[in-house]
This record gives C-alpha cells, structure tokens and sequence, in this order.
C-alpha cells in the first residue's frame, strides 16, 4: 500500500480508507507493522481533535443499545460519529463475534456514522491492542467524537480511561448500593455514571439506584480535573430515548470546563507518556517469544518442571542472561 496515498485519503474523511487503515495496525505481520508506523507518522501533525469518550459496563447493561441511541442523536446534531467497539475474544479458539454492526442496524446505515468492531484478542483492560492507534485514525479522519465501547468489563478493567478523555460507566437499575458506589477501582475513574433501563417498571428502581449512586460519590476525594458538581449520576433509557440530551450536555459541560482550565492538554499528554511505556512493555514480552529467547526460556522452564530450579531464580537467569545478551 501507498502510505501517501493512504494518509490523503484518510484526511480527507474517506470510510474505505479509514477501514483499511485500522486493518493495517491491528495486523500482527512485522511488515504491516512497518507500514503502520510509516502511516501515523505522516498523519502525526493533524490538528484535529475529536471528543473521545470512553465507554464500560457490565454485560448485559445495555452498551450496544445506548450507543447506537446516543450516536443517532449526536449525528441528527450534525456530528461524525466513530464506534470502536471491542467484543471479547474466546479463550480456547481465540475466535470472537464482532456482532455489533448487527446490534446498530440504524446507527450502522447513518452516513455520518462509523462503526469498526474489533476482537480484544488477548489483551486485558477491556480494550484491544491497538484501539489507540485506531483512535488517532479516527480523528485524522474528522470524526467530532469517537465512542470507545469495552467488552463486559469488572471493577478493575479501566484501560479505556487511559485513552479517552471522558469516561462514561454505564449501570443496571438496583445493580448497587451506597457501598457499592465507593469502592474503588472503574468507580473512581467514572467521570459520568448513566444508570440505563430506566423506563417501564423499572423506572423507579433506576432512579432510586440514581440516588443512592449520586450520595455515594459526594464521599469521594475530588479530582482536579473535575469541576463542582462531576463526577455526577444521571438516568437514562436507550429504548425510549430518554435522558440523553442531558447526558450529552453534561459531557460538553465537563469537556468545556477541562479544555478552559488546562486539564484537557495535560491529560492527553499523560496518556501519550503512559502508551509509550505500555509499548516498550509489550515489545520487551515480544522478545520472550522469537529465537534464542524462546529456546532458553524453554530448557528454563523444563528445569522448573522437575525442581531443579525455582521459578524465581529461573526467571532471574532469563532475564540477566539471554535477554541482556540478544
């Protein structure tokens, strides 16, 4: 592939181009890879900025339905709107579904919309590898906000805080109590709680969890990065369309309130610090898979296996020895 060819054309907001881009960096080939970091580098002095705005939440909460809801209203505003959504991969296949195209039938067909799923592969966090990358791809395109969904995520998966600028946790009506709220862990790094479901009969229940959610984070330290008033709980319902022009105005609120007051610059920074270090993690655990490494990391490991080293001390030998000497 032309890189130059590629970088225009993505700049100038082609989908196909766009596609085949994300394509390119999720590929674990060495000279896809290449490739790859040939083409964000050229695209590297863009000066859009879209909205990144992360989204989690249990399994079975509601995302996929919230998304495509919030999405069609933010593209009848006028918005581009990106989706990376990441669905989880099958431990003993290593297949995944990729079936969130299918769930937004109506977002999928919306011409100011981009939907790219992707598997999380084996990576933890509730991301994929290189949802990152992708989301530098989507704003050189000028989308004006990307949404980042997770796979079904637990209470330590906050990676995708790590790569947005706001961070929405989404909640099942009676899914917690005051305790519930101030435990630490995706609870803390929530800038908006969304407490979804909240029609029918359950619309009661969602306002009361609302309540109780709303109690719990006046207990928590404040942030510097958060106005009076954030994080802050609200109720919405993705099936009847409900409360999300005030979720939305919320977003631009804290949004506004960081850019104004230097947090916004100084948070992309630090991500940008932290994805260089989780890099040079993951080229340095690259290593223990490629010849000699991989041979001596095995004859280590046999003498695990029967005793005659500790896994300590092996793992101490590895690392003084053959990695400081590849």
């Amino acid at each position: 592939m032309d890189m130059d060819d590629l970088s225009t054309r993505i700049l100038a907001g082609e989908r196909r181009a766009l596609a085949r881009a994300i394509t390119l960096v999720e590929s674990g080939r060495a000279d896809h890879r290449a490739q790859s970091l040939e083409l964000l580098e050229k695209l590297r002095g863009h000066e859009r900025r879209a909205m990144r705005i992360g989204l989690s939440g249990t399994p079975g909460v509601g995302k996929s339905t919230f998304i495509e809801a919030f999405g069609m209203m933010l593209t009848g505003l006028g918005l581009r709107v990106a989706v990376l959504a990441v669905d989880p991969s099958s431990a003993r296949s290593g297949g995944s579904i990729l079936g969130d195209k299918t769930r937004m039938e109506r977002l999928s067909r919306d011409r100011n919309a981009f939907i790219r799923p992707s598997p999380s592969q084996s990576q933890l966090g509730g991301v994929a590898r290189r949802t990152r990358e992708a989301i530098d791809l989507c704003e050189a395109s000028g989308f004006d906000v990307i949404l980042i969904e997770t796979v079904g995520v637990g209470q330590s998966e906050t990676m995708v805080a790590e790569m947005s600028d706001l961070f929405l946790l989404l909640l099942a009506p009676a899914g917690g109590d005051e305790l519930q709220g101030v435990k630490r862990g995706i609870m803390e790094m929530a800038d908006i709680l969304l407490i979804n479901k909240a029609d029918g009969d359950l619309k009661a229940t969602a306002t009361r969890t609302c309540a109780d959610y709303a109690g719990a984070l006046r207990l928590l330290r404040k942030r510097p990065q958060d106005p009076e008033g954030y994080p802050k709980a609200l109720t919405v319902s993705a099936v009847e369309e409900n409360g999300l022009d005030t979720a939305w105005e919320a977003m631009c609120e804290l949004n506004e309130w960081r850019r104004a007051n230097g947090h916004f610059d100084a948070r992309r920074a630090a991500q940008a610090r932290h994805w260089f270090e989780a890099e040079v993690r993951e080229r340095l655990l690259e290593r223990l898979t490629r010849d000699p490494v991989r041979g001596v990391m095995g004859e280590l490991a046999a003498q695990v296996e029967n005793g005659a080293l500790t896994p300590s001390a092996a793992a101490q030998v590895l690392l003084e020895g053959a990695l400081s000497a590849e």
